[in-house]
């Protein structure tokens, strides 16, 4: 009996938290000119919540994190090597975040070096020339493999290029759908986002070496605006991503109260902010507070 109210009053303070945290994100969300989407997890305890974390949504650059486990995983199967040059073509230079951009037509980087820039500078040419290389078929093909169903590349980016063709470069089969082309240059949802996470933090993803390699790029990615934006002391692997009426940011956020994997996408915004007090950024760095503070306190999986 006394087991059986011990149990009793351990499920009741679970319940407890469960709505304080599903309180406290809706109170936050509430009156907030957009679309929020999002889903986290308590790594070590498993406990997680959810908005909306299982809707397809605009990727925007946070895609870069399948563009790089497929580019693990070529060099584990020996179908790529690091250090095979990419050369920079005018074809390719794309406007946007990054630097390569800006190297001379037939400068060469290794492989290795344009992962780092596309993922730590979000670089929009190294993502192009990598694509060129390995094909957004591939990457979709592994996503589907891992039981990721959302999760796809469409196409290349394009950055301000007026493409005016019916159908640009580098478009995926997934693409090439005519129901896929408002997804940009890709699709995933917020769950799935921190399945990929939560597999590379178990060095599930390739194998563990390739998995801990991914997790350093991540911990060098240094756009800081959103996730864990203001918290002191804490590590974060994330990569963000950013569209005229987007934000978006998925990471590992490293708390004392366990590392809490998080994705939120911000969609639908009325106006357009390139400045770091972006609405859409001072909510996710909000809500990463809640949720790091409300899933360090549950212990069970919704």
């Amino acid at each position: 009996m006394i087991v059986r109210a011990l149990l009793a009053c351990l499920a009741c303070s679970l319940c407890v938290s469960s709505q304080e945290l599903d309180r406290a994100v809706k109170e936050k969300v509430q009156g907030f000119a957009g679309q929020v989407s999002l889903y986290a997890k308590n790594l070590d305890t498993g406990a997680s919540y959810g908005l909306r974390g299982d809707d397809p949504v605009r990727t925007a650059s946070t895609i870069k994190l399948a563009i790089m486990v497929e580019c693990f995983a070529e060099v584990a199967e020996g179908k790529l090597k690091w250090t095979e040059p990419l050369a920079v073509t005018a074809d390719e230079k794309v406007s946007g975040s990054g630097l390569v951009q800006d190297f001379s037509n037939g400068d060469q980087l290794p492989i290795r070096d344009m992962v780092d820039l596309m993922i730590v500078v979000s670089d929009n040419t190294a993502t192009n020339l990598i694509l060129n290389r390995i094909g957004g078929n591939a990457v979709n093909a592994r996503m589907a493999q891992l039981g990721l169903r959302q999760t796809r590349v469409m196409r290349k980016i394009l950055g301000d290029r007026n493409d005016l063709k019916p159908q640009p470069s580098g478009v995926t089969e997934e693409g090439a759908k005519p129901e896929n082309k408002k997804w940009g240059i890709g699709r995933s949802s917020p769950r799935e986002m921190v399945t990929l996470l939560e597999k590379i933090y178990r060095g599930e993803l390739v194998n563990k070496d390739a998995s801990q390699g991914m997790l350093a790029i991540l911990k060098r990615q240094r756009d800081h605006n959103c996730l864990g934006r203001d918290m002191k002391d804490v590590t974060i692997a994330n990569k963000s991503g950013a569209l005229d009426r987007l934000r978006s940011d998925v990471g590992i956020i490293y708390s004392k109260r366990g590392p809490i994997a998080i994705a939120v996408t911000v969609d639908d915004m009325p106006e357009v902010n390139w400045t770091p007090d972006n609405p859409g950024d001072l909510l996710i760095s909000k809500l990463s507070e809640i949720l790091v503070d409300g899933l360090g306190r549950a212990q069970t999986t919704n």
